[in-house]
């Protein structure tokens, strides 16, 4: 999908860069790496994928977004409906919960990466936004525009991420416990498992204890 958005010099194509250094990091083989190039820049003809993105509902009234990359649409959006379905939730039509999400760059740096004041300065000044403290991890957003920019200015300070995307961030949340809690874990793995799965995000809050409960 990168290549076929943005061409397939990688130089050039920032969304391709970042396809392929997540790729490389799952130990994706060269030869698989290009010829998923070529097939979106078209030097491989007779193959089309295309993205989408379903919304709905899962237990406990959470919101779950979710964004494909497939050759198939009338498959994938069969699938997808099965899964909500199967753990007690429902796929609703476009624009239902995208209200509740907004887009933007997000980046999860390890706490002994770098200092909060030390983020701050790398982030503001290449276009980011916020730094939020999440954990073990410091929660650096940007607006989309300026995740390229983020991300190689983090890269040339030395600063190494866990986590790298543009994503949908819930801009309100649903507390769920107990069985809802079990359902809605289980349909984001289900979802994430699925092949044609390139994203999913969902609006839902438990405290640590309710999510080791509800993971187990």
């Amino acid at each position: 999908m990168a290549a076929r958005i943005g061409g397939g010099d990688q130089q050039f194509n920032p969304r391709l860069r970042l396809a392929v250094d997540k790729a490389k990091a799952g130990n994706v083989p060269r030869d698989n790496i290009d010829r998923a190039i070529k097939k979106g820049t078209g030097d491989l003809p007779g193959f089309r994928i295309e993205e989408a993105s379903y919304e709905g509902y899962a237990a406990g009234g959470v919101a779950v977004f979710v964004q494909v990359a497939t050759d198939n649409r009338n498959r994938t959006v069969s699938d997808v409906r099965h899964l909500f379905s199967k753990y007690g939730g429902n796929l609703g039509e476009t624009g239902s919960v995208n209200w509740m999400f907004e887009k933007a760059g997000q980046f999860l740096v390890p706490r002994d990466q770098a200092s909060e004041d030390d983020l701050i300065d790398i982030v503001l000044s290449s276009g980011g936004s916020d730094v939020l403290e999440d954990g073990e991890h410091w929660d650096l957003r940007c607006p989309p525009a300026a995740f390229a920019a983020v991300r190689d200015a983090l890269g040339s300070s030395g600063v190494r991420c866990d986590s790298e995307e543009i994503a949908m961030l819930a801009t309100q949340h649903v507390r769920v416990a107990g069985g809802e809690a079990q359902r809605v874990l289980r349909l984001m793995d289900a979802l994430e498992d699925h092949e044609d799965v390139i994203g999913v995000w969902a609006n839902f809050d438990m405290d640590d204890e309710e999510l080791d409960v509800a993971a187990s």
